[in-house]
């Protein structure tokens, strides 16, 4: 038998999943193979565990869906070619090409933005055959015709039940998003991040809350303060574990709140910003404020938020008085340009799902330098610019934030990013600009996590909540 040639894109068969029919990419540098799946469920007994999920496998038909389910054979994690580490379902299906079919390992994860549906690991290539990177379709080429005769449908709309992850439930933001939300019929419970505890190691993993495990969540909107970063990462990677979406990300907002990190990936995507600088050693003071552009500059604490720990220093004497005083705090910080012109206003872009869905324009109050409302800052209706918004778009898109708040500066060179927000307040936002940006979000939501069928919550023996599926 001569040897079984693929090209570097092959269509291929999951005929136990019923998917007659997907293109994948075949990638030798992937060691995993990886099949697109939303909504994903996990439900039977934890000796026997299964997953249910969603798939559209032509990216140009979002109408085609096919629900398919499979048996787990383990949970692992896999790092993501971006760095991003996921904790991923594995099923074990058999695979088809040509007249050729063998039993190949797949793990399950959202590939909704990439452009095949399935990625082909070398795990996946048996002993004979051959990758030819040169050739597409070596095997039998087929075609998303053959859904023809599965049944199309509209995604069946049903309530969802949503995680408001908070400590201040009773603030602005956390009001509009809980009212926004119940106004489009979902069901949503504000959570405290310092309230949860979680059981890590299993195949089911859980949440838990007031001396019980929380019933699963559709969806999780994250409003970590800073000062529980670290932990409020790890409460939302354990709700993302359990098959929740996650309308920010543990691995964004980290991105986000880490100034010297954003900065970092901001100046590797070529995005404007304010000449920043860093260092570790006091030897360095002087030379880091020449850096920066020279007094006056902006002494700015890598976790600082809503103004605080941003300092500005008017002179160069005043300057290393204050990096000398950071460091003998042994703070983390960074010295940053001041932008003289933009006098004291800056712009916040509101982002949902790389789209600016509003703006306003921020400005200081009188002897103030720093425009954030919580500062005495005054908010106003203002028309972004194109260029505002693709700087505000690409900004939240490289920290991987679907929700931020990004702030920029006006200067003669144009607009410069000074700070990416991954919980931006509601109030000001709404108030100036007049539009409904909580229900803004909530829509998001739903576009974002869709259904595979009905379900009515059911009391087990146990007495936690789970969930019947009835499937359509």
């Amino acid at each position: 038998m001569g040897q079984f040639e693929l090209g570097w894109e092959e269509w291929l068969a999951l005929p136990d999943l019923g998917l007659p029919a997907i293109k994948a990419k075949v990638d030798t540098g992937a060691k995993t193979s990886a099949l697109h799946a939303s909504v994903i469920e996990p439900f039977g007994p934890s000796t026997k565990p299964q997953v249910r999920f969603l798939i559209q496998p032509n990216p140009a038909d979002p109408s085609l869906e096919i629900t398919c389910s499979a048996r787990v054979i383990d949970r692992r994690e896999v790092t993501s070619s971006n760095g991003d580490t996921e904790l991923r379902y594995v099923i074990e299906t058999d695979v088809q090409m040509g007249k050729r079919r063998w039993p190949i390992q797949l793990t399950l994860s959202n590939r909704e933005s990439m452009t095949y549906r399935m990625l082909f690991g070398r795990a996946a290539i048996q002993p004979d055959m051959i990758v030819n990177p040169n050739v597409s379709f070596s095997q039998p080429v087929l075609d998303f015709a053959r859904y023809g005769s599965l049944p199309k449908r509209t995604p069946v709309k049903r309530p969802l039940r949503i995680a408001l992850l908070t400590r201040e439930p009773n603030n602005y933001s956390s009001k509009r998003l809980m009212e926004a939300a119940e106004a489009r019929g979902h069901v949503i419970e504000a959570i405290d991040t310092a309230r949860c505890y979680m059981q890590i190691g299993t195949l089911d993993p859980e949440v838990h809350y007031d001396g019980k495990a929380l019933a699963r969540f559709d969806a999780v909107i994250p409003r970590i303060g800073a000062s529980i970063t670290d932990y409020g990462m790890a409460v939302l990677r354990q709700f993302s574990n359990t098959g929740a979406f996650c309308l920010n990300g543990a691995g964004a907002i980290g991105r986000s709140r880490d100034k010297l990190l954003a900065h970092q990936l901001l100046a590797r995507a070529k995005i404007d910003m304010p000449i920043t600088a860093f260092a570790h050693s006091p030897k360095d003071t002087k030379d880091l404020i020449s850096l920066a552009g020279g007094a006056p500059v902006v002494v700015k604490l890598l976790s600082s938020t809503q103004g605080k720990g941003v300092v500005l220093a008017e002179t160069r004497k005043a300057a290393e008085s204050l990096v000398d005083a950071f460091r003998g705090l042994e703070a983390n910080f960074l010295v940053q340009e001041f932008v003289a012109e933009a006098a004291g206003a800056d712009t916040r872009c509101f982002v949902i799902g790389n789209k600016v869905v509003g703006g306003m324009k921020r400005q200081a109050a009188k002897g103030e330098f720093r425009s954030n409302l919580h500062r005495g800052g005054t908010a106003s209706a203002v028309k972004l610019t194109p260029a505002e918004r693709e700087v505000a778009r690409d900004a939240a898109k490289v920290l991987g934030l679907r929700v931020a708040g990004v702030d920029l500066l006006h200067t003669e060179d144009g607009p410069k990013v000074l700070e990416v927000n991954s919980s931006p307040g509601l109030q000001g936002i709404e108030s100036a600009s007049g539009k409904d940006i909580a229900g803004m979000i909530i829509e998001h939501l739903e576009r974002q996590v869709r259904p595979l069928a009905k379900v009515r919550e059911t009391t087990g023996r146990t007495g936690r909540t789970g969930r019947r599926v009835n499937v359509n």
